[in-house]
């Protein structure tokens, strides 16, 4: 079990410093990401812990939530002081 909780922060603290992009899943965003959730419910997210979250990609919650995915990408790595993803 210690290992594989090794390999799940190895994973995390990886994903933590790369940018976000639009075909991450929300729940990978927000677990590399904590400070995420904050930033997502400021643009308009406020139902980031709801289930479809689980396997939703963020692309795809812009859209539901009429966003453009781009422009969540770059300001949610602007804000996170993330490297611009070369998507947006």
């Amino acid at each position: 079990m210690a290992e594989v909780n090794n390999d799940l922060n190895k994973d995390l603290e990886k994903a933590s410093k790369e940018p976000i992009k639009s075909d991450m899943i929300v729940r990978d965003v927000i677990l590399a990401h904590p400070d995420a959730a904050e930033v997502l419910m400021r643009v308009g997210m406020g139902c980031i812990s709801c289930p479809a979250a689980l396997m939703e990609s963020l692309g795809d919650a812009c859209m539901v939530h009429g966003l453009d995915a781009e422009e969540v990408v770059k300001y949610l790595n602007q804000e996170l002081n993330l490297p611009q993803s070369a998507e947006a």
